[in-house]
């Protein structure tokens, strides 16, 4: 899929998809229902995202005081950032995606599959990643392996 037909299902097919279901909720349940569930769904998102966000902060804190790389806790954020962002946008697709990113067990199966997927991209040469510095605290990396696997699980 092109980068242009990302774009479009992005930006028009999915908020088509989104007004057509709450039309749909709303005529069923009616109009304050639906408004209450899309209230409903942001304020929990927000004490959901806060929460987790809190609970990777602490898990980064203590990776970084033992010394180690905090992989998982840096994937754990950006998932919840974006969880966060998708909850904010009214709607149940963006909903339901959002709530899977906060949720550690469903979190922690996207990352996995997402990290397959980079992997992949790198092995098949569709992705190339370009290292600036190639020493830190932890060493330098060997060429041949992903900077994400350096012996931290993503579970």
């Amino acid at each position: 899929m092109t980068l242009l037909a990302r774009l479009a299902l992005l930006f028009v097919v999915v908020p088509l998809l989104e007004l057509a279901l709450l039309l749909r909720i709303g005529q069923t349940v009616g109009f304050l229902p639906t408004i209450g569930f899309v209230v409903l769904t942001g304020v929990a998102g927000a004490w959901l995202a806060r929460l987790e966000g809190l609970r990777t902060l602490w898990r980064l804190r203590d990776d970084l005081a033992g010394g180690q790389l905090p992989a998982q806790a840096i994937m754990d954020g950006l998932s919840i950032l974006v969880g966060g962002a998708l909850l904010l946008t009214p709607g149940i697709l963006t909903d339901l995606i959002g709530f899977s990113l906060l949720l550690p067990p469903t979190r922690h199966a996207v990352q996995r599959r997402v990290r397959r997927r980079l992997e992949q991209g790198l092995q098949d040469g569709a992705l190339r990643m370009t290292v600036l510095r190639s020493s830190s605290r932890w060493g330098p990396r060997p060429p041949e392996s992903p900077p994400w696997d350096q012996g931290h699980e993503f579970d």
